[in-house]
């Protein structure tokens, strides 16, 4: 893919975001859209307006590490958005995805786990998991094309039922992480194909994705309802394979608060 639209949609998005009022930039000019024009950007940034607007439109320029960090200081950008813009800095070119196969020891030891835990892949495609995970997700009843993550969880009624209230929440989450990795894969056809299927299947992704959050995998806790029960309490955590640092092993444990 030719110039990088991930480095400028994820620019325009947050610089949209942006309260003008709240900055103190407010005046008598109209503003067609939300947020703060290019130019204020440029100035709160220390970089020309022109630079600038070859970034976000996507133009094949080089920005220094000081740049980047910079433009995050203009944009107020938390954390995790910080580091993915550091990320969408350097689009180096890349193979096209092939999808990852576990290796078989991993895949041992997951399966002799006694708590729910799977493999993700990349494209966050389930690649192997145990029995308590499949009793909760329902892998093994999925085609094999479609055994991914997100598709389970933006396209299935299982999902909502599984999450029950907190779906919404989650979905959202969910996308956010994912778009980490997408926005560096922009472009290959593996991945723009699944965002495509989501699109298509489901309104909520569609609007979600169009508000362009990331996030950085945390633990966390999740309440669960598989079928014919009441809600159970589950702690999370991932963690990234020595074998292959695509690969992501997510482990569940049920928890009681005390």
């Amino acid at each position: 893919m030719s110039g990088n639209k991930p480095l400028g949609d994820f620019l325009r998005s947050r610089r949209h975001r942006l309260d003008p009022v709240a900055l103190g930039l407010s005046d008598t000019r109209r503003r067609r859209t939300p947020g703060l024009r290019r130019e204020e950007v440029a100035d709160r940034a220390g970089i020309s307006c022109e630079w600038y607007v070859k970034l976000e439109q996507g133009r094949e320029v080089s920005a220094s590490a000081g740049t980047m960090a910079a433009l995050a200081r203009a944009l107020g950008l938390d954390e995790a958005e910080t580091a993915h813009l550091h990320r969408l800095a350097p689009r180096n070119a890349d193979r096209p995805f092939v999808r990852e196969t576990v290796p078989e020891i991993v895949a041992i030891i997951v399966r002799s786990l006694p708590e729910p835990a799977y493999v993700t892949g990349l494209r966050w495609d389930v690649l192997a998991w145990n029995a308590a995970a499949d009793e909760l997700f329902g892998f093994t009843s999925m085609d094999e094309g479609e055994r991914n993550i997100l598709r389970y969880m933006l396209t299935t009624s299982d999902a909502q039922a599984l999450f029950g209230s907190d779906w919404a929440q989650e979905a959202q989450r969910m996308i956010a992480l994912f778009r980490a990795t997408y926005d560096q894969r922009a472009g290959d056809p593996a991945f723009e194909k699944l965002v495509s299927t989501l699109s298509e299947a489901s309104d909520e992704f569609r609007g979600w994705w169009c508000s362009h959050q990331v996030a950085s995998p945390a633990a966390g806790t999740k309440t669960l309802h598989s079928t014919g029960r009441n809600g159970k309490m589950y702690i999370y955590a991932s963690f990234q394979a020595n074998d292959d640092p695509a690969l992501k092993l997510a482990l569940y444990t049920r928890w009681t608060a005390h």
